[in-house]
């Protein structure tokens, strides 16, 4: 019987192409799985075949575990019962008593062939994808074998992908037989095994098309530097020379546009723009944004946002149908961008000159006047008048050096106060919601300040709630809430 089994696993290893590892795991489960039949109760059996001899041994084991995970006696020990005769044992190690194997002629066949089979299909599938994934492949072509539930099941060689429905372009209408092109978007390792998951909407799918058509990208000539898309709709790609001699957006234009409407194709007619790279951020929006001519920006590096002012002619141009245009350029320059006009400029301006204005009557004491020259003069924060270098503030005629330090020590002490009442508000925060994964010191000083000094308190609140009182982004409002929630749920 020994024989027949080394056999047995060298002729499936060949006759499968998989090594002799797998069949010998796979026999090992159908040995098990026969062995455990004999049990009346829940038992947990391990079978280990001698890779030399053919001889094999099976073992009834249980594991030991905590006292609140002990749930069944017939796979699980407690560490009590074991430390007498093992003075080594430990949480998580197995207890073992041989058994009387099955003999491998009694097992079912049936059974066997099948663990045995499957565990062989499995490798095989793991084997194709791992050779697939060594050529580094992003790109899937193949046909669409049947549909799953609006999805597409694509036969690519000897992988099957899924293109789910949610990643196909919208309004594309694909039938079985048709030959696809999809982004490989990830690898889902569920129990029936490895699957390709497409996307034929990722803006990675856009730029392997450029790759593709565009010879001096894969040279290193020409480098998409960032994508965004609307599916079926419009696009952006950014695109920057490694080399002086190229017009990068020409290159990637082609001969009478042969290169970008061969994408466009491939993508259901989607309209791809070709935008200039810039180091510079503003000059990448304002390049994103043509043919739409920009006036003026103003650049907010705290809030990572840029006011976008254009004239009257241009901001339908540059907002676009359904805010599209800002939208993509938005995305392709990882900046929120405000578009507005000259009027809005300047309206904004104000209210937030006033609102610095009086900031400062309040926090320096100082009259109208003084609030307006240091607001004329550049200042904007407490900490600028506290710590710009002291000669910059010297500059400004209608203060004298009396003046200035003055104001100087009433900024220090406002800034101060307003520290001492940050720590008294943290202070007041109860520790679960400080510790609450995803919180941070500044977040939890604003909710204190706002009412919110719990967790429940956090737990109890909407979205749109917590992005009014913090400003943060919705998806990080969301996240921390359902944080906030867990206990809920436990």
């Amino acid at each position: 019987m020994s024989r027949e089994i080394l056999l047995l696993v060298d002729a499936l290893a060949r006759e499968k192409n998989v090594d002799k590892e797998t069949v010998f795991g796979a026999l090992e489960l159908a040995l098990a799985s026969a062995t455990k039949k004999r049990f009346r109760e829940e038992a947990d059996v391990r079978v280990e075949i001698d890779r030399t001899s053919g001889d094999y041994s099976a073992f009834r084991r249980w594991q030991i575990v905590p006292e609140e995970e002990f749930t069944d006696s017939g796979i699980h020990m407690l560490l009590d019962e074991v430390i007498g005769e093992n003075p080594d044992a430990k949480i998580g190690d197995f207890v073992e008593e041989p058994l009387e194997a099955e003999e491998f002629g009694r097992i079912g066949a049936q059974t066997a062939k099948q663990v045995i089979l499957q565990k062989i299909r499995d490798a095989e599938r793991e084997q194709i994808l791992n050779d697939f994934l060594e050529r580094k492949e992003h790109l899937v072509t193949g046909t669409i074998k049947r549909m799953e539930r609006g999805s597409a099941i694509i036969e690519s060689g000897r992988l099957e992908a899924v293109l789910p429905r949610d990643q196909m372009i919208p309004k594309e209408n694909l039938r079985i037989g048709d030959r696809v092109r999809a982004f490989l978007l990830k690898i889902d390792r569920g129990a029936r095994g490895p699957q390709l998951i497409l996307s034929r909407i990722a803006p990675d799918f856009l730029v392997k098309l450029f790759e593709l058509e565009v010879p001096e990208i894969e040279e290193g000539l020409l480098e998409i530097k960032a994508a965004a898309r609307d599916p079926g709709s419009r696009a952006k790609i950014a695109v920057k020379s490694n080399d002086q001699r190229i017009d990068p957006i020409g290159t990637c234009v082609g001969m009478r546009g042969s290169r970008v409407q061969a994408v466009t194709q491939e993508l259901a007619g989607e309209r791809v723009d070709i935008v200039l790279w810039s180091q510079d951020p503003a000059q990448f929006v304002i390049n994103a944004l043509m043919p739409a001519e920009v006036s003026s920006i103003v650049v907010d590096e705290d809030s990572h946002s840029m006011d976008i002012v254009v004239d009257e002619d241009n901001l339908a141009q540059a907002i676009g149908r359904n805010g599209q245009n800002v939208r993509l350029a938005s995305e392709l320059s990882g900046w929120e961008l405000n578009i507005m006009t000259e009027t809005e400029s300047n309206e904004k301006q104000q209210t937030e000159m006033e609102s610095v204005k009086s900031l400062f009557i309040q926090k320096l004491d100082v009259d109208e006047e003084v609030a307006e020259i240091l607001v004329q003069e550049g200042f904007n924060t407490l900490e600028e008048v506290a710590y710009v270098p002291i000669n910059e503030m010297n500059e400004i005629e209608a203060f004298d050096e009396d003046t200035v330090n003055e104001l100087r020590s009433r900024a220090r002490n406002a800034l101060l106060n307003q520290a001492i009442a940050s720590e008294e508000q943290v202070e007041n925060v109860a520790q679960d919601l400080l510790t609450l994964e995803g919180m941070d010191d500044q977040t939890a000083r604003v909710l204190a300040a706002k009412g919110v000094h719990t967790q429940d308190d956090l737990a109890d609140l909407a979205v749109d709630d917590l992005v009014e009182l913090t400003g943060m982004d919705a998806e990080r409002a969301k996240q921390l809430i359902m944080t906030a929630r867990a206990p809920w749920f436990a």
